[in-house]
C-alpha cells in the first residue's frame, strides 16, 4: 500500500501505525504522529490501521530556541 508521510508517498507492507513506525524505525521517543490530520497517542498505534492513501504526519521534537 501506499501512504503520504509529511507529503512523500511511502510503500509499505505496514497495516497499522506501529507497523510503519517499526519498518521505518521512527525514534522510540520524540515524536508526534497524526494520521488523516487526528493526533494519534503512542498507545493507540498498534490499533490505529493504515488505508491506501492516508496521510501520515510525523513530528520530531527539537531542542533549541
Amino acid at each position: 500500500m501506499n501512504v503520504l508521510l509529511n507529503n512523500n508517498s511511502v510503500s509499505t507492507t505496514a497495516c497499522t501505525l506501529q507497523q510503519l513506525a517499526d519498518e521505518l524505525q521512527w525514534p522510540a521517543a520524540g515524536v508526534a504522529v497524526a494520521v488523516d490530520n487526528q493526533l494519534v497517542p503512542r498507545k493507540a498505534w498498534a490499533e490505529k490501521e493504515l488505508t491506501e492513501g492516508c496521510r501520515v504526519t510525523l513530528v520530531r521534537a527539537a531542542c533549541g530556541g
